[in-house]
């Protein structure tokens, strides 16, 4: 991809990553999602599914521009990718936190409107008990939380200047994380619907080819530098 494309197309995946939104925006604006049988439910898998979405999407951007050079262009698409899947990830957490569990919104606006601060704890103190103990009993909410902590820590180290302050070397430990996070979002997935649903297949089947194209990638490479040693050994020594 030539350079000068660059911009274009940032500004087009841009465009694409926040459809989804826009498109929630357009239900609750239409009075659309008003009128489904459970609106909270919908926003959750929507949001869910566009968070894993874009997060296969991210990691499948390595093993893609391997496979030619002009494809090389395409790890400047990695970050923005997986920072609109962390934007998803929050989005579903935010539903849980301030929709499902029970957290009045219209009071704590009311409350705001009148300059009563105070009403945002207060809300957040009555439903925190049932959060909690819905994180002690429900472990596809745990996996999910330990999901959203390594996205937002790879979020929040994304930035080139965080990158240079920690070192090549760390980030790139740091960010190997992703795999983890990829694999807890899919468990979550998993654990969170009845069984006998395959909806969470797709998602564990790219992942998995995804897991094994960067095994098999490690491994040619390791292969090629254990090639590559005796040869500087022999021609080293005449």
């Amino acid at each position: 991809m030539p350079n000068r494309w660059i911009p274009y197309v940032k500004a087009l995946v841009h465009l694409v990553c926040l459809l989804p939104a826009m498109k929630l925006v357009e239900l609750y604006q239409s009075g659309a999602l008003g009128l489904m049988a459970d609106p909270v439910n919908y926003i959750t898998h929507f949001t869910g599914y566009w968070a894993l979405y874009l997060l296969m999407v991210s990691l499948a951007v390595t093993p893609v521009r391997r496979l030619h050079p002009r494809l090389a262009n395409l790890v400047r698409f990695r970050r923005l990718l997986g920072l609109y899947a962390f934007f998803y990830a929050t989005l579903h957490l935010a539903t849980y936190l301030f929709l499902f569990s029970g957290y009045d919104l219209p009071t704590v606006v009311a409350g705001l409107r009148a300059g009563h601060a105070g009403v945002v704890v207060d809300e957040w103190k009555a439903v925190w008990p049932a959060i909690f103990d819905d994180l002690k009993k429900r472990r596809f909410i745990q996996v999910g939380l330990v999901a959203w902590f390594l996205l937002f820590v790879l979020a929040i180290t994304s930035p080139a200047l965080v990158m240079r302050r920690m070192g090549g070397t760390t980030w790139r430990r740091v960010h190997w994380g992703v795999y983890v996070a990829a694999i807890a979002g899919v468990v979550h997935y998993w654990w969170l619907v009845k069984k006998g649903v395959q909806a969470p297949m797709p998602f564990t089947l790219v992942l998995a080819a995804l897991l094994l194209a960067r095994v098999v990638w490690t491994a040619m490479k390791r292969k090629r530098g254990a090639v590559a040693a005796p040869r500087s050994s022999v021609v080293a020594g005449g």
